[in-house]
């Protein structure tokens, strides 16, 4: 493994459907994006994807970022960051690491500033930013300036203490009790830097019993384990429907 992933950050790879979904696929910001909800809205959410991408359409990404347009009358945008070239665990001809340096979060982050600077070109006032895993990395990163209002990291990927420091949104980390890339002592240790800061609101929550991924990389026919995906869900659409106005 490199030292931006743990064996969990590649772990059950997602199933796959070209048929499913509300919504349809637009060019946003130079990337092909899975959009879905409500066009004219003034309120959008982009939803930042893990090394296994949207190609395809990533089934339950998709199928979460319909949920999360029907909760709030979004518009929520879910853009290919890797341009067709997500991480593809049964290729052997892919090596991670060089995978890695071609599609690493710098220029993730770059990618999201357009599609946030697309989304506003058509009105949107308000942007909320979800990412899981590597996308959590590009979402703290947009959540360093105020070009978004909130953001929520789902099972964080390899977060520092000075990307955490220079948070300047409203963020919710929300971790897994097994968690060998974001271990829950050091999700709490984020939690206790937000919280020393005052100009912004924070929260972290550990879910007992799940490991890395459990929030979009989980058996849908495991009662358990779509309890406590839909449990994180919750949480995310409940931490938008209060910051994202």
């Amino acid at each position: 493994m490199t030292s931006t992933t743990s064996p969990q950050c590649l772990e059950n790879p997602p199933r796959s459907s070209p048929t499913c979904g509300l919504g349809s696929v637009q060019q946003l910001g130079r990337l092909q994006t899975y959009v879905t909800g409500t066009p004219d809205s003034d309120r959008a959410i982009l939803l930042v994807s893990d090394v296994f991408g949207t190609c395809n359409y990533f089934y339950v990404l998709v199928k979460l970022a319909d949920k999360v347009a029907e909760a709030g009358q979004y518009f929520v945008v879910v853009p290919d960051f890797f341009y067709g070239d997500p991480y593809d665990p049964g290729n052997p001809q892919i090596n991670l690491e060089s995978w890695l340096k071609v599609h690493n979060k710098d220029k993730g982050y770059e990618d999201a500033k357009q599609v946030v600077a697309a989304l506003k070109s058509k009105g949107v006032s308000a942007i909320g930013a979800a990412g899981f895993c590597w996308g959590g990395n590009v979402v703290v990163k947009l959540a360093r300036s105020t070009d978004i209002q909130a953001a929520v990291v789902l099972h964080p990927g390899r977060q520092t203490d000075e990307d955490i420091h220079e948070v300047k949104v409203h963020i919710a980390i929300l971790g897994a009790e097994i968690d060998r890339a974001a271990p829950p002592e050091q999700v709490k240790h984020f939690g206790e830097i937000l919280s020393a800061k005052s100009e912004f609101d924070s929260f972290v929550k550990i879910f007992p019993g799940v490991a890395h991924g459990w929030t979009v990389r989980y058996d849908d026919e495991d009662q358990s384990a779509v309890k406590s995906a839909e449990e994180a869900h919750l949480d995310m659409l409940n931490w938008f429907q209060k910051y994202v106005k």
